[in-house]
């Protein structure tokens, strides 16, 4: 019997306009299993989906970067692990350098960042319904006591996330984690945020095995997770390199694939 379900948000849980949808609430909440959001979302990108769903239970940000609680209109940190600050500075001024129309963001947990409003931000914007704060990335990185959870880019095209990947190749970093997430979006957290760090850490407090815990994903990003359940249940939008982690394949995350998966593969 599955005791706790795990999702990623984009491109899994939501629709293509970033929302949950109506099914999508109705089955979860009469599904009465724990459900964690885990996602690179930073948690103010989470919370809208956490309130219309009431979830109270832990909820995992930044592809496992942070593990937290919401309280309020704030966050109760339960584990943190942040990028070096060397990184992001070199980071930023390396990408800057050769890829200077490339949209790139910075987050911390409370806090959403730029150096310039173009349409990768706008895109973020009308799918999160946040706005960023505009920055002069050098001077922030001067004076920013905040740890820096994510540096995330959108790319135009396959093209420049190809070139974005080829640079940062040529970096040598250590200590960091790069995964692309969809077609457009290229990550970078902590080498220690990992998907499957997080339902580690919920399935100890709760002492849940690997059979009574089932997940939800589509990208790259999901396969630490879906690695970590034996009820694997892929999008079908999901790209095909993800597929062969599935044990059950549901609909798309347009046709409320994650309702459908609870209502055909987990026993409720």
């Amino acid at each position: 019997m599955i005791k706790h379900i795990f999702s990623d948000m984009d491109g899994t849980l939501l629709n293509n306009q970033g929302i949950v949808s109506n099914e999508n609430i109705r089955v979860i909440k009469n599904s009465h299993i724990p459900f964690t959001l885990v996602s690179a979302r930073a948690p103010m990108e989470m919370f809208d989906t956490i309130d219309k769903l009431n979830l109270t239970s832990t909820q995992i940000a930044f592809n496992g970067g942070l593990i937290y609680k919401r309280h309020e209109d704030s966050i109760i940190k339960i584990s943190e692990h942040s990028l070096d600050i060397n990184n992001v500075k070199n980071i930023v001024n390396k990408i800057r350098l050769t890829l200077p129309n490339v949209s790139m963001s910075l987050y911390t947990a409370d806090n959403w960042y730029t150096d310039t409003i173009d349409a990768g931000i706008r895109l973020e914007t009308s799918i999160t319904g946040l706005h960023a704060q505009v920055v002069n990335y050098q001077q922030f990185l001067n004076t920013n006591k905040d740890d820096i959870f994510k540096i995330m880019f959108i790319g135009s095209d396959k093209t420049q996330i190809d070139e974005l990947i080829t640079t940062l190749d040529k970096l040598n970093l250590s200590g960091v984690s790069i995964q692309q997430s969809g077609n457009n979006y290229l990550e970078i957290t902590s080498d220690q945020a990992k998907k499957s760090r997080g339902i580690q850490y919920i399935q100890e407090i709760n002492s849940l095995d690997k059979s009574e815990m089932a997940a939800f994903g589509d990208g790259h990003n999901d396969i630490p997770m879906l690695k970590m359940v034996d009820t694997a249940v892929i999008m079908a939008n999901a790209m095909d390199e993800v597929k062969k982690y599935a044990t059950h394949m549901t609909k798309s995350n347009v046709d409320d694939g994650v309702a459908y998966g609870i209502q055909n593969f987990i026993e409720v």
